[in-house]
């Protein structure tokens, strides 16, 4: 019977598909009637700012549009309409001036300012219709000239303001100030008696009230844990919201963890397909902060500076990820290309194209990052003064690293050797292994392994063995000294009848062979000659059989090698008053200068 297979063994990428699914699992349309032509263009509406009135009352309506939605949804009379949901929000948006609210905080800046607006303009008086300027009083205005640039609530700070340029100039809309102090403006009149029921404790709904998707769960809790409030949240927002970090947090080690090790073990078996397809997980833990802040926002309901924070956290750890996505995708580009039977995989042109290919994705990276930035509401001059004094730190940090990716980046332009090839460099005489970014490793000829700094193998002479084009062997024979000049001369004819036509044999280098030199003891014959092709195994094995057939040869002819010798003095004259005689010491009495 086989095994079960245990969860552990699973793909990790399954867990992730699961979670995307039921993260973005859409929500069933409420009707599955098609709209009508009338309802399409109903949806296409923007909110009427063309004037205060105007602006005021189009907010106003669709705020208690919204409210008798979410009342009617709760009430189980209507299914949660989403499309409906989007509508009422976006006209109630365009009614707010958000320009001073960073990109990631826009709707959720308006989401609360809407409701706390809502919640202050049902508590206080306003004006009759005929004294809030219209359309009317606004073209008569102009008119004359002159512009309602503005109009104030009476008795309150809110002011509604025209929009100076832009795509939406001439529009009224709530001024940036009033919109930035519109849950102050609640906090000071909270207490305040309703003047208007249209859409009572909205902002307390805002605050506290579970998404579609937890919603059953919640209800199923005890009532002290919906009810209880720390600071301005629930109780279960805040169990829910610690639950959700920890399960994010695991999600995105998971990622990361599974992808580096099959990424690695894949890149180094050549598996391109799969070292291509582990990309999906590092894709799927980028996913993972956005997916987090979603669900905040829409299911645990999380609102205000909390829900800034988070936001602003979550999208920054988006954007690391997103970095780290686009480095790994330079590292898959570099192996497909690599992966091409014109490129030797450990050659200096793979090398060179993966420094090229970590390139144009660092700097990919670069602009990811500055883009994001942007998007945070951190301004480009921060951020290119943050990226410079982090890069001239990042530079004295790593003065030697730097010097030894320009050192490889020297070694891969100009090719002095390539793996395989056997060089010296440094007294260090071995096989080339590796060339990496940083270091070059070499193979010595004893065994062991060496690693040479790039930058200190740039500035230094390499003698690359493995490009000779052949293997020249220099070697001395010596014979007695009172050998015969013919005997003499007949030895040397002996060694270049041996060496003619020779295995390796150039033509353009025959060897040489000549009685050189007078020696203490013997005469020297030096003997020239070179190997080709440059197989120092083969050449090993050639030497050999020359020199058997040399001295077999030479016995043959009675010629005789010259012995080594060697001379011993032993001087017994030397007087007592040498000092050199007894090594500086005074003379003893057994020595043989005083016997």
């Amino acid at each position: 019977m086989p095994a079960r297979p245990s969860i552990p063994r699973l793909h990790a990428s399954l867990v992730f598909s699961l979670f995307l699914a039921i993260t973005l699992l859409p929500i069933a349309p409420s009707s599955a009637q098609s709209p009508t032509d009338e309802e399409q263009t109903s949806a296409l509406e923007p909110a009427d700012t063309s004037s205060p009135r105007a602006t005021l009352n189009s907010f106003i309506d669709a705020c208690n549009e919204i409210y008798e939605l979410i009342q009617l949804e709760e009430a189980g009379d209507i299914k949660r309409d989403e499309v409906e949901h989007h509508r009422l929000a976006d006209k109630i948006f365009h009614c707010m001036d958000l320009t001073q609210e960073a990109g990631f905080l826009k709707k959720y800046a308006a989401g609360e300012a809407a409701v706390s607006l809502k919640e202050v303009l049902d508590r206080i008086p306003l004006p009759p219709q005929n004294e809030i300027p219209g359309l009317d009083e606004v073209t008569a205005a102009e008119a004359d000239g002159q512009t309602i640039t503005k109009w104030r609530i009476p008795r309150t700070e809110i002011v509604i303001a025209r929009v100076p340029d832009g795509p939406d100039e001439g529009d009224y809309v709530f001024s940036a100030d009033s919109v930035a102090r519109a849950a102050d403006f609640f906090r000071r009149i909270k207490d305040s008696p309703y003047l208007r029921k249209d859409s009572v404790q909205f902002y307390e709904w805002f605050l506290s009230d579970p998404g579609p998707r937890v919603a059953p769960l919640v209800r199923a809790l005890p009532d002290s844990m919906r009810t209880s409030m720390i600071g301005r949240h629930a109780m279960w927002q805040w169990i829910g919201l610690v639950v959700s970090f920890i399960v994010a947090i695991a999600l995105m080690a998971l990622a990361y963890l599974a992808g580096g090790r099959r990424g690695e073990r894949f890149r180094q078996s050549n598996s391109i397909f799969r070292y291509c397809l582990t990309l999906s997980l590092p894709i799927a833990a980028m996913l993972v902060p956005l997916l987090l802040g979603r669900f905040v926002r829409d299911q645990l309901r999380i609102s205000g500076n909390l829900l800034a924070g988070i936001t602003f956290t979550t999208s920054v750890i988006f954007l690391l990820s997103a970095m780290f996505v686009i480095v790994a995708v330079g590292s898959r580009v570099a192996a497909i290309i690599i992966s091409s039977p014109r490129i030797n995989p450990k050659g200096l042109d793979a090398q060179l194209v993966r420094i090229v290919c970590r390139t144009i994705s660092l700097i990919a990276a670069i602009f990811v990052f500055l883009e994001g930035g942007k998007y945070l509401g951190i301004p480009l001059t921060t951020l290119l003064a943050s990226a410079g004094v982090g890069g001239l730190a990042l530079a004295l940090a790593a003065q030697d690293s730097l010097k030894n990716f320009f050192g490889s980046i020297m070694i891969i332009l100009d090719k002095p050797f390539r793996i395989g090839d056997r060089i010296v460099i440094n007294q260090h005489d071995g096989i080339v292994e590796e060339i990496g970014l940083r270091s070059t490793k070499l193979r010595l000829l004893n065994g062991h392994q060496v690693s040479i700094p790039n930058e200190e193998l740039a500035r230094s002479q390499i003698e690359n063995i493995g490009r000779r084009p052949h293997i020249r062997r220099v070697s001395d024979l010596r014979i007695p000294l009172d050998t015969p000049p013919d005997t003499a001369a007949r030895a040397v004819e002996i060694v270049e009848e041996i060496l003619k036509d020779h295995e390796g044999f150039d033509p353009e280098k025959p060897p040489r062979v000549s009685l050189n030199e007078f020696n203490a003891d013997s005469l020297n014959i030096r003997m020239f000659y070179w190997y080709h092709p440059p197989d120092y195994w083969k050449f090993l094995a050639h030497s050999q059989a020359v020199n058997l057939e040399i001295k077999t040869a030479f016995e043959k002819e009675g010629i005789h090698f010259a012995p080594p010798t060697s001379v011993t003095e032993i001087n017994t004259g030397t007087t007592p008053t040498d000092p050199l005689a007894t090594g500086g010491l005074p003379p003893s009495a057994d020595s043989p200068a005083t016997r």
